[in-house]
């Protein structure tokens, strides 16, 4: 489901309802060992929890003194952020130092 390299963490597959907190608890524990871009291309299926699970991550990063930005996000995603009024909330490119 997750895998690292470097600084970035790949997520890939499901991540809906019935499995993001697994995946929530897995990237807080990366973000707290190094990780600094998260990048959702090999995610296949998703609903809102996904977005969910970005902002808490945002927010586990920002509580580590740390900032997180997100690569590849899906398409799929995107509408969901747009419908809710936050994609200008999610970072993406390359973190700041």
């Amino acid at each position: 489901m997750m895998r690292r390299q470097g600084d970035r963490m790949f997520v890939s597959g499901p991540v809906t309802l019935a499995n993001v907190a697994d995946v929530l608890r897995e990237g807080c524990d990366e973000l707290r060992a190094g990780v600094r871009t998260i990048d959702l291309g090999e995610v296949t299926e998703l609903d809102s929890s996904l977005l969910a699970a970005l902002f808490a991550w945002i927010r586990a990063a920002k509580s580590n003194g740390t900032e997180v930005v997100f690569a590849n996000l899906p398409e799929g995603l995107m509408t969901v952020a747009r419908l809710y009024g936050v994609a200008e909330l999610l970072p993406s490119g390359a973190p700041r130092s």
